[in-house]
């Protein structure tokens, strides 16, 4: 599992800062370094929420090289991009792409991100070894640099979180529900002439449907409870004219 510190260059507004430390503490981040910030007063401590810890905590350098120390790997994060590598130094990955891409990674990565007036500089994005985009609407593509680095967390700790899928119901489990779905009606009388096709309705709506255990043994409950009060006569049955 990847370790991360974020790295603000030049940050312009401390709000902006201690926004992307709440952001830190949301998604597992506690590293943070500013290079050669603002002054960071009250409004970074009221927008930092529950990482003040990691705001408190923040190393001030001065030089770049000082704030990528003893990391393994660079990633800078651009609201520019171009799909012709001959004139960029790196064509960019969504915040998904990277997210895959160092998911089984054991390094230490630095996540860079600009100034808020022109981002970071060309000097800086050539030294990195990833180039991190958000995919926006072209007409206005640039985010605030603390929405920027809450996406970017954000798809850094989904890719880490361990996923709970729910069991699913098995064939046998289905064929049993759609048994009692057929003896159900039988037991209300249900007119024979519709029967065949209501059947392979509800066939096809489970099978669609993809029902967990848990949902299956519910309707299963139902079903049973309704065959067994209608076959004990507790159900009244549907009456229906002889067709002459």
């Amino acid at each position: 599992m990847p370790q991360f510190r974020v790295v603000l260059v030049e940050p312009l507004n401390d709000g902006n800062v201690g926004a992307i430390a709440r952001s830190m503490k949301n998604f597992g981040i506690d590293e943070l370094v500013l290079v050669r910030p603002c002054a960071i007063g009250e409004e970074a401590t009221k927008r930092a929420m529950h990482g003040i810890d990691i705001l408190k905590n923040a190393a001030t350098v001065f030089s770049d090289d000082e704030a990528l120390k003893d990391v393994d790997f660079v990633a800078a994060t651009s609201g520019v991009d171009t799909t012709n590598e001959k004139n960029f130094k790196r064509i960019a990955l969504t915040p998904r792409e990277f997210a895959e891409k160092i998911r089984d990674s054991s390094s230490k990565i630095a996540l860079l991100f600009g100034r808020e007036d022109f981002g970071l500089d060309q000097a800086m994005i050539k030294r990195c070894d990833f180039l991190v985009k958000i995919p926006a609407n072209p007409q206005y593509s640039i985010l605030n640099i603390s929405h920027a680095a809450a996406i970017v967390f954000y798809e850094l700790f989904a890719s880490q979180a361990v996923k709970w899928e729910p069991r699913q119901a098995g064939e046998l489990e289905k064929e049993k529900l759609f048994e009692y779905f057929s003896m159900l009606l039988d037991a209300i009388d249900y007119p024979p002439h519709k029967k065949e096709k209501t059947k392979v309705m509800f066939r096809r709506l489970i099978n669609r449907s993809v029902p967990t255990t848990w949902e299956f043994h519910t309707l299963m409950g139902v079903f049973d409870g309704a065959v067994k009060e209608a076959t004990s006569g507790a159900l009244p049955k549907k009456k229906r004219q002889k067709k002459s």
